[in-house]
C-alpha cells in the first residue's frame, strides 16, 4: 500500500492560556481524520501537525474553533506565519496592558474602601454606610468584571458547552463565585442577614485577583516573548532588499524577488541576501551568527557564502545558489522552529497532571467548600466560599505548562546562536544522558581533505602508476580517490579512459584500463584477490606507523606500487577530545584504515579506544556492541556515509558545514567543522534539563503546597492570585537564565 504524503503545519494558536489548553487542542487535531504527531507548544502559543497532502488545514481550524481556540492558517507562505504569530503576541501584549491598567485604576480605590472601611477615621473621609459602600464597591467592580475579566468568562462558557475545563475556568468560577455572591448580598441583603447585620461582600477579592492575574499575564507574555527571541533574530539576519546585475546594470530588488543563478554585488558592511559562489572580488566574512565561530572567515574566488552572513571590508559579486527553506539559513530556521515546537520525554509526566487538573482542582474546591459549611463554627457561607475561591486561584497550572517548552526554547535557540542545531526536545534530553561518544575518523578528527604524500612503485614508474590509479578514482566520488586526481593533475598525468569500473565499499575498485586488469584499494583488497603485498610490507608499516592511509595499486595480479595518503587532523580534535575525556565521556575512534594507521591517530589525538578496518556497513554493528555493554551511546560522523551509524546511535550528531550535512539522520547538526561543538552540545543539553527539572520541580510544589493551605483556609484568595501570577513569570525567568549559559 503506498503511503499518503503529509505536510507540516508549524501555525500559530490564539486563545491558550494553561497546560490543560495544550491537551485539548492536541486532543482535538488528532481526531481529525488526516491529521497525525500533533504537538503544541504554550511558550510560543503554536501548533506542529503533519497533514495528508490535499486536504486543507482549515479542517484543524475548525476542530479547535469550537472550544474557542482560533488557528491562524491564512499566512502559511515564506516567514508570514513567523510574523503572524509574533503579530498576535503583541496585539495580545498591548490589549492585556490596556485591561490591566484599566482594572487596576478602579481596583484601587475598592482595595482601600474594602480594607479601610472598619476604621472609625475613615467614615469622617467616606461618609457613608455599609449599604450604599456595597453598592458603590458594585459600581467599580463590575466594568473589571465584565471588561477586563471578560476574556476569563467567555472561554469558560465556551468550555463549559464541551464540559472541558481549564485555567480560565478556575479563574471565572473563583471571581464569578465571589462577585456573584456580594451582588446578591449587596442587593437582596435580608436574604442572607444575621442578627440584623448586612453580609459581608467580596468585591475587593474578585477585583484584586482579575488585576493580579492579568498583571501575571502581562509579565508572563514579555517574558515569553525573549524566549522566543532566536527565530526573530534569525529572520532578521536576512537583508530586505539585495543589488543584482541585470542587463549589465546594478538593479536593487526585494529579498523575494531573487532567483538561482542572480548575480548579488556584495559591498562593505552589507549582509549576504543568499548562499552562492563568489565569481569575481574578494573579502573576509563575519559568519558567527550562523556557524558561531568569531574571526572572519576569507573569501575569494570560487568560495560558497552563507546568506545571513556580514561582509567586512571587501566587495564580491556572487552567484546565487541556494534561496529560502533551501540555503542554510533556512534550513536553520526550519529546523529551530520544528525543535521549539516538540517536546521533550520528560514532559510527559506534566501533560498526563495537566489533563487531569483542572477538574481534580474543581473537587477539591467543591469538596473545601461543603467541609467549611459543615464544620465551621461561625460565618461558615463566608469561610467556605472565601476557601473555594482560594483553592480555585492557587491552582492555576500555567506555570506546569510553561516549565518545559520554554526551556527548550531558549536551550535550541541558544544551541543555534553557537552552530548547534538541534532536532527536536527528545535528542535535546537524551544529549546528557550519553556517557560514549564514538567518532568517525574521515572529516570528524580529520580535516576530510586528504593529499597524497608518497609513491613508492616497483616494476614502474611514478608517473606510470599515477596514470592508473588517476584513471581510475576520476569514476569516484571518494576524499581519497579525489585527493589522487588532484595531485595527478598537478602533475599533467595522462588518463585512460577505463573499460570497465566496479566499486567493492570498505575496500577499493577495481577496473580495466588499457586492457590491463586494475585493483586500486585496501590491503583487504589485496588479500581478496590473493595478491601478494610482502614486497612492500617494510614500506606499508613505516607509513601507516606515521597515521598514513596505504592504496596498493596491482596491475594484472602483481602489486606495482602504493599511494600514501595523509589526512591532515583538526587542529581543534585533541582539545575538544581531552574536554570529552574530562566530563566523564569514554571516547572511542572509528576507521576503515589499518590497525597500524588506526593507532597512530588515535595516539596522535589521545584516543584509547579505536575500531579498525570497520567497513562503511559495520559502523552501526559497532554502535550496538557498545550499546549491548550497557554504554548509552553518541556517534558522531560526516553526516553522509554515517548515516547508518547516526540512525543506529542513542544520538546522532552530524558534523560539517554547507548543504551536506544528513539533519535527516542525525539528532543534532553542528555547523562548525570541529569537535569542540559536541561537548558544548552535551553541556548545553545538561544544563537545560537542569532548568526543566528545577521548573517542573517548583510548579508541582507550588500547586502541591499551595492547594492544601487554601483548602485548610491558610491562603488569602488575593494572595494566591499573585502568587499563581508570579509563579509562571518566575518559571519563565529562570529559562531565561540559559541565554547567560557559556558553553
Amino acid at each position: 500500500m503506498q503511503k499518503i504524503k503529509t505536510v507540516k503545519y508549524n501555525l500559530p494558536v490564539e486563545g491558550m492560556t494553561c497546560a490543560s489548553c495544550v491537551t485539548r487542542v492536541e486532543k482535538a487535531l488528532s481526531k481529525v481524520e488526516g491529521i497525525e504527531n500533533v504537538s503544541v507548544n504554550l511558550a510560543n502559543e503554536k501548533v506542529t501537525f503533519d497533514m495528508n497532502e490535499g486536504l486543507s488545514p482549515d479542517l484543524a481550524a475548525k476542530a479547535i474553533d469550537k472550544f474557542g481556540y482560533k488557528l491562524h492558517t491564512e499566512s502559511l507562505k515564506d516567514n508570514e506565519t513567523e510574523n503572524k504569530s509574533d503579530n498576535l503576541i503583541d496585539e495580545y501584549y498591548t490589549n492585556l496592558k490596556k485591561d490591566f491598567i484599566f482594572s487596576a485604576l478602579l481596583t484601587l480605590p475598592i482595595f482601600l474602601i474594602s480594607m479601610l472601611r472598619e476604621f472609625i477615621w475613615f467614615s469622617s473621609i467616606f461618609p457613608f454606610g455599609d449599604d450604599y459602600t456595597n453598592k458603590i464597591l458594585l459600581i467599580l467592580v463590575t466594568p473589571i468584571i465584565f471588561v477586563s475579566g471578560k476574556r476569563f468568562y467567555k472561554i469558560f462558557w465556551t468550555n463549559l458547552k464541551h464540559f472541558s475545563f481549564e485555567m480560565n475556568s478556575l479563574v471565572a468560577i473563583g471571581t464569578g463565585a465571589a462577585y456573584g455572591y456580594s451582588v446578591f448580598a449587596t442587593l437582596f441583603p435580608k436574604f442572607l442577614m444575621i442578627d440584623d447585620k448586612l453580609p459581608h461582600v467580596y468585591f475587593e477579592t474578585a477585583a484584586v485577583i482579575i488585576v493580579l492575574i492579568t498583571m501575571g499575564k502581562l509579565l508572563e507574555t514579555r517574558a515569553k516573548r525573549k524566549t522566543g527571541g532566536a527565530i526573530k533574530n534569525l529572520l532578521e539576519l536576512k537583508p530586505k532588499e539585495a543589488t543584482i546585475i541585470q542587463d549589465d546594470k546594478e538593479l536593487v530588488v526585494k529579498l523575494s524577488e531573487l532567483k538561482i543563478s542572480d548575480m548579488v554585488i556584495i559591498k562593505p558592511g552589507e549582509k549576504i541576501p543568499a548562499d552562492g559562489i563568489i565569481v569575481s572580488g574578494s573579502s573576509f566574512v563575519d559568519e558567527t551568527m550562523i556557524t558561531g565561530e568569531s574571526v572572519p572567515i576569507e573569501k575569494i574566488v570560487g568560495s560558497k557564502v552563507i546568506g545571513g552572513t556580514i561582509n567586512t571590508n571587501g566587495s564580491f559579486n556572487f552567484e546565487i545558489s541556494a534561496l529560502g527553506d533551501n540555503s542554510i539559513l533556512g534550513q536553520i530556521i526550519k529546523l529551530v522552529e520544528t525543535a521549539q515546537g516538540s517536546k521533550a520525554p520528560i514532559q510527559q509526566l506534566a501533560d498526563k497532571v495537566s489533563s487531569i487538573f483542572v477538574p481534580t482542582v474543581i473537587l477539591i474546591a467543591t469538596a473545601t467548600f461543603i467541609a467549611w459549611m459543615i464544620f465551621a463554627e461561625t460565618n461558615n457561607f463566608s469561610i467556605a466560599l472565601i476557601n473555594f475561591v482560594a483553592v480555585l486561584i492557587i491552582a492555576c497550572p500555567c506555570a506546569l505548562g510553561l516549565a518545559t517548552p520554554t526551556a527548550i526554547m531558549v536551550g535550541t535557540g541558544l544551541g543555534a546562536q553557537h552552530g548547534i542545531l538541534i532536532k527536536n526536545g527528545e535528542s535535546l534530553e537524551i544529549a546528557h544522558k550519553i556517557n560514549t561518544i564514538v567518532l568517525d575518523k574521515t572529516g570528524t578528527i580529520t580535516e576530510g581533505k586528504p593529499t597524497v604524500t608518497d609513491i613508492i612503485t616497483n616494476g614502474l614508474d611514478n608517473s606510470e602508476l599515477l596514470s592508473f590509479a588517476a584513471s581510475i578514482e576520476k569514476k569516484s566520488q571518494h576524499p581519497i580517490a579525489t585527493s589522487i586526481v588532484e595531485y595527478a593533475n598537478g602533475l599533467n598525468t595522462n588518463y585512460f579512459e577505463p573499460e570497465s569500473f566496479e566499486n567493492l565499499s570498505g575496500y577499493g575498485v577495481t577496473a580495466i584500463v588499457n586492457d590491463k586488469s586494475v585493483a586500486l584499494g585496501n590491503e583487504k583488497l589485496m588479500n581478496k584477490f590473493s595478491i601478494n603485498i610482502d614486497d612492500f610490507s617494510e614500506s606499508f608499516e613505516k607509513l601507516s606507523t606515521k597515521g598514513k592511509t596505504i592504496i596498493f595499486c596491482a596491475i594484472d595480479n602483481k602489486l606495482n606500487g602504493i599511494i600514501a595518503v595523509e589526512d591532515p587532523i583538526k587542529d581543534t580534535s585533541k582539545e575538544a577530545i581531552e574536554r570529552m575525556q574530562k566530563s566523564g565521556l569514554e571516547v572511542f575512534m572509528l576507521t576503515g584504515d589499518n590497525n597500524i594507521t588506526a593507532e597512530a591517530i588515535a595516539n596522535r589525538v589521545g584516543i584509547k579506544n579505536y575500531f579498525a578496518e570497520v567497513l562503511p556497513n559495520q559502523k552501526a554493528e559497532k554502535i550496538k556492541e557498545l550499546q549491548k555493554q550497557g554504554k548509552i551511546v553518541a556517534m558522531v560522523g560526516d553526516g553522509i556515509n554515517d548515516s547508518p551509524a547516526l540512525v543506529t546511535a542513542n544520538l546522532g550528531i552530524a558534523i560539517g558545514t554547507g548543504t551536506d550535512i544528513a539533519i535527516e539522520s542525525s539528532d543534532i547538526t553542528l555547523i562548525k567543522g570541529n569537535l569542540n561543538g559536541v561537548v558544548e552540545a552535551i553541556a548545553l543539553s545538561k544544563k537545560t534539563i537542569r532548568i526543566i527539572k528545577q521548573n517542573l520541580f517548583w510548579a508541582f510544589v507550588y500547586n502541591t503546597i499551595g492547594i492544601p493551605f487554601a483548602a485548610l483556609g491558610f491562603l488569602n484568595p488575593m494572595i494566591g492570585a499573585l502568587a499563581m501570577s508570579l509563579s509562571s513569570v518566575s518559571v519563565i525567568s529562570n529559562s531565561l537564565r540559559l541565554k547567560r549559559v557559556k558553553l
